[in-house]
């Protein structure tokens, strides 16, 4: 409770300097004058301090409104478009799209197509903007959550290992040779050959090595439930690599999403292909000189289309075959012998020497 002070324009507007000085006026008036003018701005005082207070609790109520308003549980949305300033389209976690409310207080320059709000479990108002990562599962690897394989750990395939490196290391930590030498550097590298050959591995050796940022990924985690989930997460990939470039982009079992084009007949099918048509745009539109890398990972030789591995996509595609020679297999052998603790009656000369196709895999 608190007194209820006078309105504003019922203070009466009184010149206290009035005759103040003048001659004739004596000492009495002036006082007289002077004592209501500092009744007068008492008042105001009191008035303006009055407001001030009634003010505060109203900001107090709002703030508390617009807590309990983004309280949780919330559901979370995705932003499509803006109507006017107070209105937009959002799509739902169940695919539905809404017009709705959005909240006054939120900042307009952060509400862009394709960002993660939270929206009111009743109302689907628009109540919060989520930061870009907060519905990405998509995780950057750390510097101290890198893989600890070096490329001393990967037994003999040096061929692959210059390949990878001068594709991938040499453009982000030389890229003026290339500028000097006037020619563009791979944007993409392919690995293919059957399981167990080693490329992962090689690309675990490519993350410690590197000082780029690392963010990997596997092909069938892009193919979500509600439609539209899968290209948002190719663009959150790319655009999380752009933020922290250089960067390197590792997905494997491309082969999830990476198929021929042909007339799809299910609404899964065709969530697939707009999958991968989204790939490839994002492959198409990040400038060479972004320091952002792609490195795709597949079990077979069969990949998609040609127009899927024209140059300015994967312009580097690099066979990891079964058959190993017997150098090969001896690096293998003496690598993986290495770290174990043999008897002397082990020969591996005579597992070295053996026709059958093993694989780095069925060596380990």
């Amino acid at each position: 409770p608190y007194k209820k002070s006078t309105p504003a324009d019922a203070i009466p507007n009184i010149d206290p300097l009035e005759g103040v000085g003048t001659d004739g006026g004596d000492d009495y008036t002036t006082l007289k004058r002077l004592q209501r003018h500092l009744e007068y701005i008492k008042l105001q005082e009191e008035y303006i301090k009055d407001e001030q207070r009634s003010l505060k609790r109203e900001l107090v109520r709002a703030q508390e409104e617009i807590k309990r308003i983004q309280s949780v549980p919330l559901v979370i949305g995705q932003f499509m478009e803006a109507i006017d300033q107070n209105t937009g389209i959002v799509q739902s976690s169940t695919g539905s799209n809404y017009v709705v409310r959005i909240l006054s207080t939120l900042d307009r320059e952060l509400l862009k197509p394709s960002s993660s709000v939270a929206l009111h479990r009743h109302s689907n108002s628009l109540v919060d903007i989520l930061p870009p990562e907060a519905d990405s599962s998509i995780a950057m690897l750390g510097k101290d959550e890198k893989p600890d394989v070096t490329y001393a750990d990967v037994g003999g395939l040096d061929m692959q290992k210059q390949e990878i490196r001068e594709a991938v290391e040499l453009p982000l930590t030389h890229f003026d040779f290339y500028k000097q030498i006037g020619i563009d550097p791979p944007r993409g590298v392919l690995l293919y050959g059957p399981p167990g050959t080693g490329k992962t591995m090689l690309v675990k050796a490519v993350a410690n090595g590197s000082t780029a940022n690392f963010i990997r990924v596997v092909g069938s985690e892009f193919v979500q439930k509600y439609l539209g989930e899968g290209p948002r997460m190719v663009r959150d990939v790319f655009r999380m690599a752009r933020e922290n470039a250089p960067a390197i982009i590792f997905i494997d079992e491309i082969d999830a999403i990476a198929t021929k084009r042909f007339d799809a007949q299910t609404g899964a099918d065709r969530e697939v292909q707009r999958i991968l048509l989204e790939l490839l745009n994002q492959m198409d539109g990040f400038d060479q000189t972004s320091n952002v890398k792609v490195i795709m990972a597949r079990a077979g030789a069969e990949f998609g289309t040609s127009g899927q591995l024209r140059p300015g996509r994967l312009d580097r595609k690099i066979e990891f075959p079964s058959l190993r020679d017997r150098r090969e297999r001896r690096l293998i052998f003496t690598t993986i012998a290495g770290k174990m603790s043999l008897s002397p009656e082990v020969d591996l000369d005579s597992l070295i020497v053996r026709n059958d196709p093993l694989s780095g895999a069925v060596i380990a």
